[in-house]
């Protein structure tokens, strides 16, 4: 019981130092920013110190909000649909012939093309509003999960369905307590991708058409010389992106806990 009580402050320590020496590393990186512009005197147009980046973080911390809002939306609108569509459609295809040498080969097609060459396409069909940008989301997001979701359900070993067939169970049970909980792994690394690449695609559709979202702040602040405006809305953006990678990363815990990193495992024997 005490080698197990000192494992689990082991373990506690161990964390709060890995999670210490990423703060220290990013302070240091802030601090030397920051001395190397002023050390340089770097005109603030080509390249502001963290400080005045954060000043104006907070002056237009309420404009920034609002915009942030609308882009976060679209992501979430585009990602939703992504795994909506992409995890059934990845399923047809691992487990049907006709499927994997009809529909995959369109799918890899699609990805192909760039999107940002498709962008404008969009504004054609559905005008400037919020449809653009959902599809652009979902296109970016899409891909990423539909592979890993392939992948996963394709790496179940056959012997294994073969036994638990011989128990009696129906294709049903054996998809959700053999297949399903073995491919999770692989699709949510395909969630945590499609994650990261949403705000990307929520931007870049921003770019091309909008009156509003983090992107299209970008755009103006860029076409004032207001570069630390710029990083504040980049910054923005990169929480938002992060926030919905670990929200991703969250789930994945919660769901398959037994793929949890080594370090949350201690040998106590």
């Amino acid at each position: 019981m005490e080698r197990a009580s000192f494992a689990t402050r082991l373990l506690a320590n161990a964390k709060f130092f890995r999670r210490s020496r990423f703060l220290v590393g990013f302070i240091l990186i802030l601090l030397v920013w920051e001395l190397s512009v002023h050390l340089t005197n770097v005109k603030e147009y080509v390249l502001p110190p963290p400080a005045a980046v954060f000043e104006g973080l907070r002056e237009q911390w309420p404009k920034l909000l609002s915009n942030a809002w609308t882009t976060t939306v679209e992501i979430l609108a585009g990602y939703a649909l992504a795994i909506v569509v992409s995890i059934p459609l990845a399923l047809l295809i691992a487990f049907s012939r006709i499927a994997e040498e009809t529909v995959y080969p369109v799918v890899v097609f699609f990805q192909i093309i760039p999107k940002i060459a498709v962008a404008p396409l969009f504004i054609i069909w559905f005008g400037f509003g919020f449809m653009p940008k959902l599809l652009l989301v979902f296109l970016l997001s899409f891909f990423p999960i539909v592979v890993s979701s392939i992948a996963g359900f394709k790496s179940i070993n056959p012997e294994i369905v073969d036994f638990v067939k011989t128990t009696g169970a129906n294709a049903l049970r054996t998809f959700f307590k053999i297949r399903l909980p073995h491919a999770l792994p692989e699709i949510f690394t395909g969630l945590k991708v499609g994650a990261a690449l949403s705000a990307t695609a929520a931007v870049v559709a921003e770019f091309v058409a909008s009156d509003r979202g983090l992107g299209y702040l970008l755009l103006q602040y860029n076409g004032d010389l207001n570069t630390k405006m710029v990083f504040a809305a980049i910054i923005v953006l990169s929480a938002i992106g992060v926030a919905i990678y670990f929200l991703a990363e969250l789930l994945e815990r919660i769901l398959i806990p037994w793929r949890a990193p080594a370090e949350n495992h201690v040998d106590i024997t």
